[in-house]
């Protein structure tokens, strides 16, 4: 569950984005979780063509995703749900960072393409060249083409994707588990949340996803495959019967791609981590972090914050970057395994080592939020913070007084403030023995953290 503050933060974004309309349907899904078109106009007292256009608008930016259900008491009677996709919407404040990372990679003709999806959400491939055109004095053939190889270049780095499905059907399979899960209690397997679940359905598959299209503008894919989301896509949008279906997309019989959130939120964890590093551990360390990273294709490792390369790659970077050449082997293999503790092992005659950057993504995260609690909530508050941090574990009221030489009344209050605002999690615990006492314990609200950070 998001906490109230990331709630009012995306309504924020969503309003001065989309405008104050779509803002408030988006507000009631984020509030009320994944309601139906009917129970969005009861809730927000909308027109039911208002309600419908302010849906449309989410969707065209990637903030809500329909999906199918059974109709409560049918087995074959299906009926169409609408998510906010929290995360998406937070995405809306990286755009910046997003062309940034594009720029720096492909050029300026492919921060521009990029721009094209980011301002207006789902385009097919001649809306993105219409639009581009449209900014420049000449147009032919020739700049088509380049066009062509641009976007392909980003379809293929995937920066780009083609969009999900348009309405997978989430089965009752997920209440089931459910159930059984309360009756079998801690082993069994964690129920994903239902936005997780109709994510998961709407996803492509890769060879989908990153199909690049050919000179006629259409997608190197299966063409029965394509026609059937295509199909399925043009029947959501008629199902809507108002007119409104061009603020989705003109060209139905066309394919509608996206910015791939996920790739470029992969591409800053990783600058985050080296310069985490860098800041830390020096120059040397950030460097040969940096270039254990580029070593490998990270689309093609199942956990993408783990990296596993060979020592000879990691050397061959490192001579690649400032400073690099005069690092000796030694002087490579130390900071691997002493600063970076690196795992190491030997196949044939190679030595791969191995880091997981999780452990350096929560070490910046944290960084961030406690400068954001001290200069928030003071020096005490922060000191209180980054106490629960290091022990992981709630702490007894008490043990907090004691370890941080805050007075009692004062730390109670910082508790209390941080608590009422969602940073922490309070746990009541009664003692009983020669009389009943209450005790206090504190940990941090992780699930708030992340959205912090």
């Amino acid at each position: 569950m998001v906490g109230q503050n990331g709630l009012k933060l995306a309504v924020h974004l969503i309003t001065a984005h989309l405008g104050d309309l779509v803002a408030k349907v988006c507000s009631c899904l984020l509030h009320r979780g994944a309601l139906s078109l009917q129970e969005v106009v009861r809730f927000t007292r909308l027109s039911i063509s208002q309600a419908k256009n302010c849906l449309l608008v989410l969707i065209q930016h990637n903030c809500v995703q329909a999906f199918s259900v059974l109709v409560p008491g049918s087995t074959a009677k299906t009926m169409t749900q609408y998510i906010a996709l929290f995360d998406n919407i937070l995405h809306r404040m990286r755009f910046p960072k997003f062309l940034m990372v594009v720029k720096y990679d492909l050029g300026h003709e492919g921060e521009v393409l990029l721009e094209g999806l980011l301002q207006n959400g789902r385009l097919t491939f001649d809306q993105l060249v219409e639009r581009t055109l449209s900014k420049t004095t000449e147009a032919s053939a020739s700049i088509r083409e380049e066009m062509r190889a641009n976007f392909n270049n980003l379809v293929h780095s995937h920066y780009v994707e083609r969009c999900p499905k348009p309405e997978p059907f989430v089965g009752p399979d997920s209440e089931d588990q459910s159930t059984f899960a309360r009756k079998r209690g801690a082993k069994t397997v964690p129920i994903l949340p239902l936005e997780q679940q109709v994510m998961m359905a709407a996803t492509l598959s890769n060879g989908e996803r990153f199909s690049e299209i050919s000179n006629g503008g259409n997608m190197t894919v299966d063409t029965d495959v394509a026609d059937h989301h295509v199909a399925t896509f043009s029947a959501q949008v008629r199902g809507f019967r108002d007119g409104s279906r061009a603020s989705i997309c003109n060209y139905e019989n066309e394919v509608l791609w996206r910015a791939n959130y996920e790739k470029f939120i992969q591409c800053l964890k990783k600058k985050a981590c080296v310069l985490n590093v860098r800041s830390r551990l020096g120059l040397d360390a950030g460097t040969i972090l940096e270039a254990m990273i580029e070593t490998i294709d990270q689309e093609n490792v199942e956990n993408k914050n783990t990296v596993f390369a060979s020592m000879g790659s990691i050397i061959e970077r490192v001579r690649e970057k400032p400073g690099g050449i005069s690092m000796t082997l030694e002087h490579v293999r130390t900071i691997l395994v002493d600063q970076l503790l690196c795992h190491s092992s030997t196949e044939d005659t190679n030595t791969w080592y191995t880091i997981d950057l999780n452990d350096i993504i929560e070490h910046s995260q944290n960084e961030e939020v406690e400068t954001f609690i001290q200069a928030r909530y003071g020096l005490e508050a922060y000191r209180i913070f980054r106490l629960l941090i290091k022990c992981g574990h709630p702490v007894e009221t008490e043990q907090i007084v004691e370890i941080t030489f805050i007075e009692k009344k004062n730390a109670q209050e910082i508790l209390y403030k941080l608590w009422k605002d969602e940073y922490l999690e309070m746990e009541k615990v009664v003692m009983h023995g020669s009389g009943q006492t209450q005790l206090f314990l504190w940990k941090l609200n992780k699930r708030v953290l992340r959205n912090i950070s």
